[in-house]
């Protein structure tokens, strides 16, 4: 790859290269919809050997096709607008409803398609198809969709306004190309990941189906029994209220630091001072402890607290904290065990509340559960926990090139970087 130095205008859309023109998105393709008077009904929608697939907004899923669930519809409402029957290299925007703005590239499509009234389409470009798919997914285009949108109940997008829309353009399409390929070997990557992601998630599925299903030398108990009854063993955490929290001093671990299974790192941190955690009598959270969420959604869920590089860290009052007699039980193997439907089911069947659901502590406390001996919890939690181990590096590895890619496209969209 070799760059080269470049000269730069100002324009609409910011700073872009002297040689590169500024163009309406609607000089460089068709844009297509489903015209009113060919709209469908209910009665249209037949079974998947009857028709063609009708994308809508939710078959859109960050910048590709998605089709886990399909609609399909009748041969005769396809063949009657051919110009929005869909092919790959298609580019397809939502332009009406909550998701507005929301964009694909159409890649290796398998089956007929056509268009959901929600949805248009960008078809015969002139530039780079590929080019102009990630151009419509980056703020250029992205802020004058905001812009243009027509508010009120349902938001609304023309495709007059769509054709209106501004983009910077590269003279030629080799230069064009190159930041698509670019691009694309990163998209690539990520997909990669995902199937790998995809296929690690499926194989603990099905281990923690055979490691977690109880045999008869497994054991009824309950997270009270296993705290032998001892509240230091199994509480909540503390009445914190928002004229606690301050910028920095003690950390506060909240409920959206809790997912199924794992704890949740998030930007903003909150904390209290050493002063109020005296005054409010905390209990400090252990690396090690088991957090268990009693709010929805979902109540029950769980992790086990890593170390986090606070000195001290408590939680607050809908958290509850397990510790437990180590010689009974592993934290480790009931966090694994909440992670399963069966668990959860219990724990929805003793959730109360209308505004908050919310399970108590000692409901939750009640709830049976089954475990074997401790030897064998300790060999099922290091299977699970090593599978998660290579799950989480996994899906690090994606997030480090999803942060590569949006690099990537600050530096070619805009021209900052050239690659011819």
């Amino acid at each position: 790859m070799e760059l080269t130095k470049t000269k730069y205008k100002q324009t609409e859309v910011g700073l872009i290269p002297e040689d590169w023109n500024i163009v309406n998105i609607g000089s460089q393709c068709q844009i297509f919809g489903r015209i009113g008077f060919r709209g469908y009904t209910v009665n249209d929608i037949v079974k998947e050997d009857q028709g063609a697939i009708t994308l809508s907004p939710s078959n859109i899923v960050n910048g590709q096709l998605n089709l886990t669930k399909l609609t399909y519809l009748s041969w005769f409402k396809y063949e009657e607008s051919p110009e929005i029957k869909i092919f790959d290299g298609d580019i397809l925007l939502v332009k009406t409803g909550s998701t507005y703005g929301k964009t694909a590239l159409v890649k290796n499509l398998k089956q007929k398609a056509t268009l959901n009234p929600q949805v248009i389409v960008l078809k015969k470009t002139k530039c780079n198809n590929i080019f102009l798919g990630y151009l419509m997914a980056y703020p250029i285009v992205k802020n004058q969709i905001e812009s243009s949108v027509v508010g009120g109940a349902i938001p609304t997008l023309s495709q007059e306004q769509v054709s209106r829309f501004i983009i910077p353009l590269p003279p030629t399409l080799l230069e064009q190309k190159a930041i698509a390929t670019a691009l694309s070997d990163v998209d690539e990557l990520i997909s990669n990941l995902d199937q790998l992601i995809t296929k690690k998630k499926a194989i603990k599925q099905g281990a923690m189906q055979q490691l977690l299903t109880p045999d008869e030398n497994w054991v009824k108990t309950s997270l009270i029994e296993l705290a032998e009854n001892k509240k230091n063993q199994f509480d909540d955490g503390d009445w914190i209220e928002s004229e606690h929290i301050i910028s920095q001093g003690v950390r506060l671990i909240q409920t959206g630091n809790i997912g199924v299974g794992v704890f949740k790192y998030k930007e903003n941190k909150k904390y209290i001072s050493d002063e109020s955690f005296n005054k409010l009598n905390c209990k400090e959270v252990l690396k090690g402890d088991l957090l268990i969420c009693r709010l929805a959604e979902p109540a029950g869920r769980a992790c086990v607290m890593p170390n986090i590089g606070e000195d001290k860290v408590v939680t607050s009052v809908d958290v509850s904290i397990f510790r437990g007699n180590p010689l009974m039980v592993n934290r480790e193997f009931l966090s694994q065990i909440f992670t399963t439907n069966g668990w959860f089911q219990k724990v929805i069947e003793k959730v109360g509340g209308t505004t908050h659901k919310r399970i108590s502590r000692g409901a939750l406390g009640k709830i049976s559960i089954e475990v074997p001996i401790i030897e064998e919890q300790l060999r099922i939690s290091l299977v699970l926990t090593d599978m998660d181990k290579e799950i989480e590096q996994l899906e690090s590895k994606k997030a480090k090139y999803q942060d590569i890619k949006q690099g990537m496209m600050q530096e070619l969209l805009a021209g900052k970087t050239r690659l011819v």
